[in-house]
């Protein structure tokens, strides 16, 4: 009688089931999480909680400084805009520099490899912060021109077309893209805090002085000067010229830093 040795018996070690390939992480999981990085911290509630007070107060400041007879859509609109304009873009500096600065960034590409994917989810929930936040302060304007024109007993006066209006977001726009770029190429939420306020509160002044003073700069200065092309947007119908200048000046200010950084930001060491 004869004995078939098996695999097993023989000693050869049996073979283990393959293991399950972990599914990617659905692209709108990803969204939701770091949208609710952006808002569910301390500094993202303050932020948003700041930008709601002073919302209110530059709202109350317009109907009790400006004249009955000259109020219009355009002042409370722009009362309620500017806090979004100025406070929004820290938003978009923290979802990048936060997690470098708190370290957190370990266990982000840690859950999600492919940091792309995760910067992609920040550009975009960005660009929809701030087209959200301008319809919000349109909307906000509507009801403060109604109460206040009612208030003073005058007709409401709607002097915002959706041209300008559409001209006033892509503005907004700018300053939310600017503020998510210095946080991809520092890295660091302070530093990237003050760069962003050298940009939109120091330059313009330098850039306005040199322009008195040199014919040159007076006349180019829009087409090096992102900020001077970008404040086109809130007062002129643009020209040709004028996207051509604001394009090239964002190219210069934007997109550049911001493909550099990202590419060194997808290289970068975690620690």
């Amino acid at each position: 009688m004869s004995t078939t040795m098996t695999p097993a018996a023989a000693g050869a070690p049996a073979s283990r089931p393959a293991r399950p390939v972990p599914a990617r992480t659905p692209f709108a999981r990803i969204l939701r999480v770091e949208l609710r990085k952006m808002f569910d911290t301390r500094s993202g509630f303050w932020l948003m909680a700041s930008v709601v007070l002073l919302s209110i107060v530059a709202t109350v400041a317009t109907l009790v400084f400006v004249d009955s007879e000259d109020l219009s859509y355009e002042h409370f609109a722009s009362a309620v805009g500017f806090p979004m304009t100025v406070i929004l873009p820290m938003i978009a500096i923290l979802a990048v520099s936060s997690e470098w600065s708190q370290r957190t960034a370990l266990a982000t590409f840690t859950l999600v490899p492919h940091r792309g994917r995760v910067l992609a989810a920040k550009a975009l929930l960005t660009v929809f912060i701030g087209v959200v936040s301008m319809v919000i302060a349109g909307a906000a304007g509507v009801v403060g021109n109604l109460v206040g024109s009612a208030i003073a007993g005058v007709d409401p006066v709607w002097d915002v077309s959706m041209r300008e209006f559409a001209q006033i977001v892509l503005a907004n726009e700018i300053g939310m893209l600017m503020g998510l770029m210095l946080g991809i190429v520092l890295r660091n939420s302070p530093g990237a805090i003050v760069a962003y306020f050298v940009y939109s509160l120091v330059l313009p002044g330098a850039s306005s002085a040199l322009a008195s003073t040199q014919q040159w700069w007076a006349e180019n200065g829009p087409w090096l000067d992102l900020n001077w092309a970008t404040m086109q947007l809130f007062d002129n119908r643009l020209t040709s010229e004028m996207w051509a200048q604001l394009g090239t000046s964002a190219v210069l200010w934007l997109v550049v830093p911001l493909v550099l950084g990202t590419r060194a930001l997808l290289r970068s060491e975690v620690k």
